[in-house]
């Protein structure tokens, strides 16, 4: 596939709708695992002063369920394993799906969470 220049890709942008943008913008996100947000603040200024905001690395993390899949029981025991959560408050959370399991956790925390809620069918991302 040819390499397409920034005014091509400005070109197409163009003729786009905004939802035909708006889902591009959350695939990109998707498939290079950023936020747009962190795009544009990183582009924005230009100066020593870029590089240095795009080597923090994030120490917190939110872990957001989005679906319960099949095992909708198992999943509600988990996020009451992983919150302070009582029964009619984490059936809420998960019938209400995607909603946020856990938030701004250490990065092992999140990671466990999520493998918890995955082991139960549910399908869970990490932000």
């Amino acid at each position: 596939m040819a390499k397409l220049s920034q005014d091509d890709l400005l070109a197409q942008f163009e003729e786009m709708t905004l939802i035909e943008l708006s889902e591009f913008v959350k695939a990109f996100e998707a498939k290079f695992d950023v936020t747009a947000a962190a795009a544009v603040a990183v582009a924005g200024p230009a100066g020593p002063a870029a590089p240095a905001e795009a080597e923090a690395e994030q120490d917190e993390f939110d872990v957001i369920l989005t679906g319960a899949g099949d095992k909708k029981i198992q999943v509600i025991k988990v996020v009451r394993e992983l919150t302070s959560l009582g029964l009619k408050e984490a059936k809420d959370l998960v019938d209400g799906a995607p909603k946020p399991v856990l938030e701004k956790v250490a990065k092992d925390a999140a990671e466990k969470a999520a493998e918890s809620l995955k082991g139960a069918g549910a399908s869970v991302e990490v932000k």
